[in-house]
């Protein structure tokens, strides 16, 4: 979707499961299963992006765990689109 807007690119981070799944990682029992999934590949990915690149997560606790692991603010899709209209 976000491939649609004019002047935005987009780079895929193949990362499957961000570690948080709901509550899961909030759990804290899960806490640290949670954080070692998420380094699998997403907070190095995360991490490597240049700092003004946008970061989009659709998953409410995906940009929780973005948040958490990174200090960066993932934004909704619709955000975005919706940004990107006005």
């Amino acid at each position: 979707m976000i491939g649609i807007i004019e002047n935005y690119s987009v780079t895929e981070i193949p990362s499957g499961c961000c570690g948080m799944a709901g509550s899961f990682g909030y759990e804290k029992e899960h806490f640290e299963i949670s954080n070692q999934i998420s380094e699998l590949v997403l907070m190095p990915a995360v991490r490597n992006t240049p700092i003004d690149s946008i970061l989009v997560a659709p998953g409410t606790s995906c940009r929780h765990q973005i948040l958490d692991g990174s200090g960066r603010k993932a934004k909704h899709p619709l955000e975005l689109l919706f940004e990107a209209l006005k």
